[in-house]
């Protein structure tokens, strides 16, 4: 009996492997399906519905959302100064942090790669990962400590006699604030912390890929260490600098706890979304608010992977 019931349950199986065997496309569908699925119930569905009360009417009386079809807040999206005030300001900063991490992310990089050896790679590592451990928001909080007027920063400015230097630069437009933690520079600073780790690394792995050979080549074809810099490794390495940028990028762009607790008062497009949401109860209007990090996102991605970004990742 025991064994009838074993060999009818090993002709099923041979029976279903013989079945996914003559048809790939079957095993395809039956191994991406269940993702597939996930990820629209969990992502697209709700980004679709968030977009659908983007055309929803809200009642500024009743502070009710009717259903109510308007074209009213995608307009108030693009021809209201306060609102492109608030993409120009994500944006630059988004453009800056990015650069910032591209200046200081690189050399990092490329002495990990190629000159870090024996343990001091190993702890290279783990000193661009251990930020990543801390909480996001513990992080945030200790950086308005440190850039208080009272904090770390401003105690080492004031005993090297870097004062009236630190003021100037408090004092200039669209940079300094009252303190470091109120300004745009603290804001830029901690922007900077935050995603740093984003570049490193993928750019790390970009220079790990490269063939040594291909360095020697260019040496034995006359070229100087700067010239195959220029030449060899640096146009290899622009996918991963564009893969790094991809992260540290989107991140600024639609980040809300660091503009809430570091610098100036000013909306970013994160804090303003969750005003419109939280404060305010107008999801109407922040739905369509998040039409501008989708588009602009939607359009560095494009960017990203025409550089070959995603094939660093």
């Amino acid at each position: 009996m025991s064994t009838s019931l074993a060999h009818r349950g090993s002709g099923m199986r041979r029976a279903v492997v013989h079945a996914l065997y003559e048809s790939p496309r079957l095993s395809l569908w039956l191994l991406l399906g269940p993702p597939l699925l996930w990820f629209l119930l969990v992502y697209v569905g709700p980004l679709l519905g968030l977009l659908l009360q983007s055309v929803y009417t809200f009642d500024e009386f009743s502070m009710t959302i009717t259903r109510e079809f308007t074209l009213a807040n995608l307009k108030t999206v693009v021809s209201d100064p306060t609102n492109l005030d608030i993409a120009a300001r994500s944006l630059t900063m988004s453009v800056a942090v990015t650069l910032a991490c591209v200046a200081l992310g690189y050399p990092l990089a490329y002495y990990m790669a190629r000159y870090a050896s024996g343990t001091l790679k190993p702890a290279l590592y783990v000193a661009v990962m251990i930020p990543m451990w801390a909480s996001y928001i513990v992080k945030a909080y200790a950086w308005t400590v440190i850039l208080a007027k009272e904090g770390v920063v401003m105690w080492c400015v004031n005993h090297i006699g870097l004062a009236g230097l630190m003021n100037a630069v408090l004092n200039t437009p669209y940079v300094g604030g009252n303190t470091l933690s109120t300004s745009h520079l603290g804001r830029f600073i901690v922007f900077t912390y935050m995603w740093l780790p984003f570049m490193v690394l993928p750019i790390q792995a970009s220079i790990e890929r490269i063939p040594r050979n291909l360095l020697l080549a260019s040496a034995d074809l006359g070229a100087r260490p700067g010239q195959s810099f220029r030449n060899v490794i640096l146009p290899l390495t622009v996918p991963g600098v564009a893969a790094g940028a991809t992260f540290t990028f989107c991140l600024t762009f639609g980040d809300f706890i660091v503009p809430t607790l570091v610098g100036p008062s000013g909306d970013f497009l994160g804090t303003a979304v969750y005003r419109y949401q939280g404060a305010i109860g107008n999801m109407p209007m922040a739905a369509a608010l998040t039409l501008i990090p989708i588009v602009v996102v939607s359009a560095w991605l494009w960017l990203a992977r025409r550089l070959g970004a995603f094939d660093a990742l």
